[in-house]
């Protein structure tokens, strides 16, 4: 499944398979970290009003999640770990501050060592789904055919692409947001992995 597809339905059954194929990955410790970063950060995040925040804790659990996921880089959260509190703290003030502007709240994040616009992404997904999906290889590839670029153009365009899709995809009953469309994307891509004879194998684009 790609964004072409325009059928809801096929769009709610990848989505609803999410915690199956996290399962799947059975990887140390990503279900209680994908459990953190779906379903407790959002609200801890939300709480900080009316300068919401993140903590260098959460933001070091955040990337485990983010490589556990995806691809595990153990420096960049030596990185992260060892960043300033009130250096996070004040950077994600601002980055958050600075939503709904995608492009500025990125950049805001990328300031602290190691975090990059993929990092960033995540970070802005966990506090607002309905803006920033997170930037997930699977879902780049589904989207712009390659995975290989991680810069803030890049991200722009793989965020504008999955809000047109989720607007596409909502209706009165259901609302999709971009984050619901990166998940569905990425449940699609590790089933095919998984299962690669009830997929068709689509070309790769370089």
């Amino acid at each position: 499944m790609n964004l072409e597809c325009s059928d809801p339905s096929l769009w709610k059954e990848a989505l609803s398979s999410y915690s199956t194929r996290i399962q799947s990955l059975d990887k140390p410790n990503l279900i209680s970290l994908d459990h953190f970063y779906c379903n407790q950060l959002p609200p801890i995040l939300h709480q900080r009003n009316p300068n919401p925040y993140i903590t260098t804790t959460e933001l070091s659990t955040l990337m485990q999640w983010k490589l556990t996921r995806g691809k595990w880089r153990p420096r960049l959260l030596d990185f992260v770990s060892s960043l300033d509190e009130v250096l996070v703290k004040s950077t994600s003030q601002k980055a958050f501050q600075s939503l709904p502007d995608v492009s500025k709240a990125v950049s805001e994040l990328t300031v602290l060592k190691g975090v990059g616009p993929a990092t960033a992404s995540a970070i802005l997904a966990a506090y607002a789904p309905d803006l920033a999906p997170f930037m997930s290889d699977e879902a780049m590839e589904a989207a712009l055919g390659n995975s290989k670029d991680y810069s803030l153009k890049q991200y722009l365009l793989f965020a504008d692409k999955l809000q047109t899709k989720a607007k596409e995809l909502s209706s009165e009953d259901d609302t999709f947001t971009p984050s619901d469309v990166e998940r569905a994307l990425w449940s699609v891509a590790v089933g095919a992995k998984i299962n690669p004879s009830k997929t068709s194998k689509r070309k790769r684009k370089s």
